[in-house]
């Protein structure tokens, strides 16, 4: 009897799991995109109250469909959303933190370029799963990409901001994006759009990039951005004879919708009138303005064969010689103004800033250098820069030879002329248009460094007639000339993308001498 109950036990248990199998099969038939999409905490986070504020405010709703653009010169990702009366407006622009390669398409496997041109992303390519913290799956190649035989895997658009081919940004930013895709799927968007361009397509960009061998491509993906740009609608595409197709309709007189095949030739189709003439309108405009760009001379952006990407300024301006490659920021910008701004997320300690291009020709000049600023023109005699063995070597040559006095007189700003450690003397020329005519060659003395260093801080005492004058009168905090090395060396070191060697490298002309933060200069800035 018993083992009869236990037989109908074990028969009940194993109908209830199939039963349970059964149903969630078919909900998953139903909705497996939509129940792989939050899997885990970070998949679960929701959409930030800021972000719903600009939606209130932009009459959209929380589950209306999305649209993402890049941009790789700017180092942008655009997210766009349907507004309430059917066309899209711009919710958030996110700094791409990473993005790797050239400006132009992927070719193939392992060239670590970033994919360009229009692609789906459906539920299936969110990964909550992802090994950088969050992603989604480009869904390179399409059919335009595979036509023309091009191969690569798993191009991303993921977080942990670390690139070998795809969009990286921070954790917190893709975060955001990932709330964002997954609300418009619950709502019932299908799948969204991503176009990535090299560069917004404007035609100052189209003149500067007009001798680029990948501008025929490029032309041919400024006709979706031209669909966008005129209908705010997500342009319809279709791939025929190796080519992008938009918004292509059936004709008049068909009875069911042309069929396309990238590697095919194109069936008979139309462009929607209304969408045909503004894009033709639009067109005209910036071919009038290209015109007139290339007339006037603007320069052509120099090759970059061999680049190591880009990332936006502003994360650029967080990382120890940070390099932004071929993004740009607003004009005006740069590096240093950016320094304080605050980052759109955690940038991860592992992160390198674009390689330098080494064999690349020096800039354009209508191209402004990222970090690199020239010192302004003062009258004060600054000397050239010496190398690091030899300014040691003087430095260590004066300090043994002037003695105790010497020495403490240099250290609290009373030397020579040569009281930059690096700094080699002036050319006799440069000293004789300075000094006074009556000033005597002669350095003072230690003794008279020491006087005066003693006497400058008595009260009530007129420090001006003991003063060794070929020296303190070059040092006087009243001479508007004199570079102000006591904020110069509390200021945070700049970051050009010629390192600064704390190790007595060489130095620019005019740059200030690196003060240890335990030297005396240091402790007793404050009484100069």
């Amino acid at each position: 009897m018993g083992s009869i109950l236990i037989s109908r036990s074990l028969a009940r248990a194993l109908l209830a799991s199939v039963a349970l199998l059964t149903a969630s099969v078919l909900l998953a038939g139903c909705d497996t995109d939509q129940v792989s999409l939050a899997t885990n905490a970070k998949a679960n986070q929701p959409v930030p109250p800021k972000l719903l504020a600009a939606m209130v405010e932009k009459d959209m709703d929380l589950q209306s469909p999305i649209l993402v653009r890049l941009f790789k010169q700017e180092a942008e990702l655009e997210v766009w959303k349907q507004t309430r009366n059917g066309q899209f407006a711009l919710l958030k622009t996110y700094p791409i933190c990473r993005w790797s390669g050239d400006l132009g398409p992927k070719v193939r496997e392992g060239d670590r370029q970033a994919p360009e041109g229009f692609y789906s992303i459906n539920p299936g390519q969110m990964n909550p799963q992802s090994a950088y913290y969050l992603s989604f799956n480009t869904g390179y190649p399409n059919a335009f990409d595979k036509a023309l035989g091009r191969s690569g895997s798993q191009l991303m658009v993921h977080g942990d901001c670390s690139s070998r081919g795809c969009y990286a940004m921070t954790d917190e930013q893709i975060a955001e994006i990932y709330s964002l895709g997954r609300e418009s799927f619950f709502g019932g968007q299908k799948a969204f759009q991503l176009q990535a361009y090299p560069f917004k397509m404007t035609p100052v960009n189209m003149a500067k990039h007009r001798n680029n061998p990948n501008m025929p491509f490029w032309k041919m993906i400024k006709e979706g951005y031209d669909h966008f740009e005129v209908t705010r609608q997500e342009p319809k595409v279709d791939f025929c004879e190796k080519k992008y197709v938009f918004d292509a309709a059936k004709t008049p007189d068909a009875k069911r919708d042309p069929v396309f095949d990238a590697s095919a030739k194109c069936p008979a189709y139309v462009i929607p009138e209304d969408i045909a003439s503004a894009v033709r309108e639009k067109d005209a405009r910036d071919q009038a303005e290209y015109a007139k760009l290339v007339a006037k001379g603007t320069p052509v952006a120099r090759m970059n064969t061999g680049i190591d990407g880009g990332m936006n300024k502003i994360f650029a301006a967080k990382i120890p010689e940070g390099s932004t490659g071929l993004s740009e920021g607003a004009e005006g910008t740069t590096l240093q103004m950016l320094a304080m701004a605050k980052a759109p997320g955690t940038i991860p300690g592992h992160v390198n800033p674009p390689r330098p291009n080494l064999d690349a020709a020096a800039p354009s000049p209508q191209e402004e250098p990222v970090v690199a600023v020239s010192a302004p023109a003062t009258s004060t005699r600054v000397a050239a820069a010496q190398p690091a063995e030899k300014s040691q070597e003087k430095s260590q040559e004066k300090s043994q030879s002037g003695g105790f006095f010497s020495n403490l007189g240099r250290k609290m700003g009373l030397g020579t002329a040569d009281t930059t450690a690096t700094a080699s003397a002036p050319p006799p020329q440069a000293t004789a248009s300075v000094a006074p005519a009556t000033t005597s060659t002669t350095p003072p003395s230690a003794a008279s460094r020491l006087k005066a260093a003693v006497t400058r801080f008595v009260p009530g005492r007129d420090t001006t007639k003991d003063a060794p004058k070929p020296a303190v009168a070059a040092a006087k905090p009243a001479e508007p000339a004199k570079p102000d090395t006591r904020l110069a060396a509390t200021r945070p070191a700049l970051k050009p993308t010629v390192s600064d060697d704390p190790a007595g490298g060489p130095q620019m002309a005019g740059a200030a001498p690196v003060v240890q933060s335990n030297s005396f200069d240091s402790r007793f800035g404050a009484v100069k």
